[in-house]
């Protein structure tokens, strides 16, 4: 079985959220938990402002060239994400019903 850079095995379906296509909603899964001090930060930052699991996702927009930053939408909130901390979240393409998106 195939494992993601953090060690955890990915879901069959899922894709870290800056491999995402524009304005596809998605269901956020899990933020990666890496050894890294500043990454261990960053990612307690991205769980605070709500990237946690059940949550609908989408990139609205994307910087040229290469796709950063990317607008991504959480709930009614619009944040710019640099394509690494997109690279943490990880999200499943659909959002199940019943599901919170703006």
């Amino acid at each position: 079985m195939q494992t993601n850079n953090f060690g955890a095995a990915p879901a069959s379906s899922s894709l870290r959220l800056d491999q995402l296509p524009d304005n596809q909603w998605a269901t956020v899964l899990d933020v990666a938990r890496p050894d890294g001090a500043d990454d261990r930060d960053l990612v307690l930052r991205l769980t605070e402002i709500g990237f946690v699991p059940g949550e609908a996702v989408r990139i609205v927009a994307s910087g040229l060239p290469g796709r950063e930053p990317l607008a991504v939408r959480l709930g009614h909130t619009t944040f710019a994400l640099r394509r690494h901390e997109a690279a943490l979240i990880h999200v499943t393409p659909g959002v199940p019903e019943g599901a919170r998106h703006g």
